[in-house]
């Protein structure tokens, strides 16, 4: 059967001399990876296409519960090469990417995520050099796919909290910690600045304009947060800092 839909590239994989392994996050399948073949040779019909980020329309072919469908064509709609061209950009948003492909299960369609992620990268390629655009990601794309951190209240009693602890997912107040691990002492400022980051218009989000410390304190219990679910911390995020 012969599917065609829209897919952003998050990862490729080497197979034999010449054929890739490539990992898309799709519109309307969810995340699939497809078998292309000889795409690394130099008069390859897929061209630059299957490049980490390119935006494409992709056709594949395969029976329905295939594990590995061929991929058959792969047009270019936005390649984000402005991205690619910066090393550092390109490492920021290489994060993002290893956080969708590790949570999200084969073949189940999220329209949602995959608008999110085509926006953040569009507002990236904007200006690389706001540091909000990955956190606003991390963010949102736990919230769609149902780990977010709770932070608007005690998860025992729903009182204001500033302490968060990693095995709950959620801040705590003081009435309720017993003999709970250490927490994450948070700021009433960092809760506010996520609480933005989860409600405003991406487009507005330059606006913001929090402190080193503020990005620094909120990202740091975002990627614990992330770390714990997956339990492993994200391989690209040791090649860079949010600011």
């Amino acid at each position: 059967m012969l599917r065609r839909t829209e897919g952003i590239v998050l990862k490729t994989a080497l197979f034999g001399e010449a054929d890739l392994i490539v990992t898309h996050l799709t519109s309307d399948f969810g995340l699939i990876k497809t078998f292309a073949k000889s795409p690394r040779k130099i008069k390859s019909r897929f061209g630059s296409s299957l490049e980490p980020l390119t935006y494409s329309k992709i056709s594949f072919w395969g029976k329905e519960d295939a594990n590995l469908p061929r991929l058959t064509q792969s047009d270019i709609i936005l390649s984000f090469q402005l991205i690619r061209d910066r090393l550092e950009c390109f490492l920021k948003v290489s994060e993002i990417l290893e956080l969708t492909a590790s949570f999200l299960p084969e073949h189940e369609a999220n329209r949602k995520v995959f608008m999110l992620l085509l926006d953040v990268l569009k507002e990236t390629e904007k200006d690389c050099t706001l540091p909000l655009h990955i956190i606003l990601y991390k963010i949102r794309f736990l919230n769609l796919i149902g780990y977010a951190p709770r932070l608007d209240g005690c998860a025992n009693c729903g009182k204001t909290g500033f302490s968060f602890y990693i095995s709950h997912g959620s801040v705590i107040c003081e009435r309720c910690i017993t003999g709970m691990d250490s927490p994450i002492k948070l700021s009433p400022a960092s809760i506010k600045l996520y609480e933005s980051l989860s409600r405003w218009d991406l487009s507005l989000i330059e606006r913001i304009k929090p402190s080193r410390n503020l990005l620094a304190e909120l990202s740091d219990m975002l990627n614990d947060h992330i770390r714990y679910r997956l339990t492993r911390p994200l391989k690209s995020g040791a090649f860079h800092k949010v600011f």
